[in-house]
């Protein structure tokens, strides 16, 4: 069992959350526009007719405590795609009206490739590859289409398996995240794609935004040893050109074994089968722990946001009314006539001006610090908000399991039947343990790295601070 070592921000160093009050924003140079990419296939859809739906044309709000993600879940995306999810909710087996039972009492062969699941120190784990899988979403172009008539934005990614870069475009990778979620939704959480936005689509610094959340995204997937190992994550890194596309395309949308059906190909490698009990307690331990967190993330988002805020906002006046207030004092000492005057009023003036170079730091450092931290929270909070979806098949099965005695004294079933349905609920609690160790590992791993780095910012802001406040304070002399 091995941690994958990534950062679950995207290592992209901009802000997005606010823009500082009476402060400037961060230009961007043009450098990072390109005409294209020679060197890279240009993407799937550029002449496709099947692609020529405008999934970008969606409003959505931004922002840290506005984001939809954590609310409904991926099963119940928010907002803009509330209505795209009622249509995959009816193709979705794992949450039709059948239910868990598809999976429980099916007869059918599993399908697919088999996915196993082996005891380890903590408890049981996914089989990670010894590679570990990565790439970097980056080099945003406009395109169009229509004789020019339809532009959009086209993104690099560059996989480091094959070091080959590949060329998607935002409504590529939400096909991606509804492949994903069909078929690995019931037992893997799987993430939000960023918001949709209609307005502002082509502005430097919404597509620096999304690109940032993007590689958020895809780093994610690329550290779980399921999704990232699976056909259809392969085909989006690595495809070779459109053909080679829309064959793993067509062949990836009519998969069958989606839903709770994905736990058919999960194998507990030499663990013992559970009794009912002990996995309902393991299913509401998970529920008691994701439902504590999500409230946590959100509650620091909510105070991360106000803070913010703040040091964007009347922070950085305070400090300016004090710097505007030495220095006005100074200049009333100056009136004086009195020739021993020059060093006190010099020293005012510059501490006048030290506060207002502060109050430009307490602005700019949001986006050195806390913008990192709130991107990993976001993006939990997203995270967390597929678990009570992931984590309502297993109570779903629980349930069904429970009702085997009466289903097999009225004879809708078999006994054999129900030691299956018992065996099955086995097999379900394991691949869900085997999540919550993966998220326990990652979890530890990014919290860590983001204290580490909110609180390295901290130190040197308040450092530099203190430098900037001893040196105003050595210009003042005493008799």
């Amino acid at each position: 069992f091995r941690m994958f070592d990534s950062n679950a921000s995207g290592g992209v160093s901009n802000n997005w959350a606010a823009q500082p009050e009476g402060t400037e924003t961060g230009e961007t140079s043009s450098s990072a526009w390109h005409s294209g990419h020679p060197q890279a296939y240009q993407g799937p859809g550029a002449e496709d007719d099947e692609w020529d739906e405008e999934w970008d044309d969606v409003k959505s709000s931004g922002g840290y405590a506005e984001s939809e993600a954590g609310e409904g879940g991926a099963i119940n995306r928010g907002g803009a795609h509330g209505s795209s999810m009622k249509i995959a909710l009816n193709k979705f087996p794992g949450f039709s009206k059948s239910g868990p039972e598809l999976y429980l009492l099916s007869k059918q062969p599993a399908k697919g490739t088999r996915l196993p699941v082996y005891g380890g120190e903590a408890g049981p784990v996914w089989a990670y590859p010894d590679y570990q899988l990565d790439c970097v979403v980056a080099d945003p172009k406009k395109g169009t289409k229509m004789y020019g008539l339809k532009s959009y934005i086209e993104y690099q990614v560059t996989p480091t398996t094959t070091n080959k870069p590949v060329n998607h475009r935002y409504k590529h990778f939400d096909w991606l995240y509804e492949r994903l979620l069909d078929k690995y939704g019931s037992a893997i959480p799987i993430p939000c794609l960023p918001d949709k936005q209609v307005t502002g689509r082509f502005e430097e610094e919404f597509i620096k935004m999304r690109m940032e959340r993007l590689q958020g995204w895809m780093t994610r997937m690329c550290r779980h040893p399921v999704v990232s190992s699976s056909e259809v994550f392969q085909l989006f890194l690595s495809y070779k050109d459109e053909k080679d596309w829309k064959m793993g395309k067509r062949k990836a949308e009519k998969d069958e074994t989606v839903g709770v059906m994905i736990f058919s190909t999960i194998e507990p490698e030499g663990l013992p089968d559970l009794d009912l009990i002990e996995v309902e307690q393991k299913c509401e331990q998970f529920n008691r722990f994701t439902r504590a967190m999500d409230d946590g993330v959100k509650d620091l988002l909510t105070i991360g946001n106000e803070h913010w805020k703040r040091c964007t906002g009347p922070l950085p006046k305070e400090y300016q009314r004090i710097g505007k207030a030495f220095q006005n004092l100074s200049s009333v000492f100056n009136s004086s006539g009195y020739e021993g005057e020059a060093t006190l009023t010099d020293a005012l003036t510059a501490a006048g001006k030290t506060y207002e170079d502060i109050a430009q730091m307490v602005a700019e450092q949001p986006k050195k610090d806390l913008h990192f931290l709130m991107e990993t929270n976001n993006e939990y909070k997203g995270l967390l908000g597929c678990f009570p979806d992931t984590i309502g098949v297993h109570k779903a099965a629980i349930e069904k399991v429970k009702e085997a005695d009466k289903l097999v004294a009225t004879g809708k079933i078999t006994t054999s039947e129900k030691i299956t349905m018992s065996k099955r609920a086995s097999t379900m609690s394991y691949a869900l343990q085997a999540e919550m160790i993966h998220f326990h590992t990652n979890r530890i791993y990014d919290y860590n790295k983001v204290m580490q780095q909110y609180l390295e910012q901290q130190v040197k802001f308040y450092e530099m601070i203190a430098e900037k406040l001893r040196h105003a304070h050595s210009q003042f002399t005493t008799m």
